[in-house]
């Protein structure tokens, strides 16, 4: 593996880490520290939506980066195709 390509999947495996603990905490906070429905007031209920906007986008990056891992892990996983095909 060239040292650019391996820069490359270090770089993505990092942003996608970081956008999965991102998933993590607002959907966490969301779930389990904000109040639902009638009870959130004010503040509250502008952190709710925020953090639930956050949460939406951080999804999307995430997928856009996990499709960008598997185009550069694309020759990796036809070569383990082509191997179980065969057997």
């Amino acid at each position: 593996m060239s040292s650019d390509k391996a820069q490359k999947l270090w770089t993505v495996n990092m942003i996608a880490f970081i956008l999965l603990a991102v998933l993590f905490l607002t959907g966490l906070v969301n779930w389990l520290l904000l109040p639902r429905g009638y009870q959130a007031a004010g503040a509250l209920l502008s952190l709710r939506h925020f953090l639930h906007d956050i949460h939406a986008w951080a999804g999307v990056l995430f997928i856009i980066s996990m499709l960008v891992h598997w185009s550069l892990h694309w020759s990796y996983i036809q070569s383990n195709l082509k191997r179980y095909k065969r057997q």
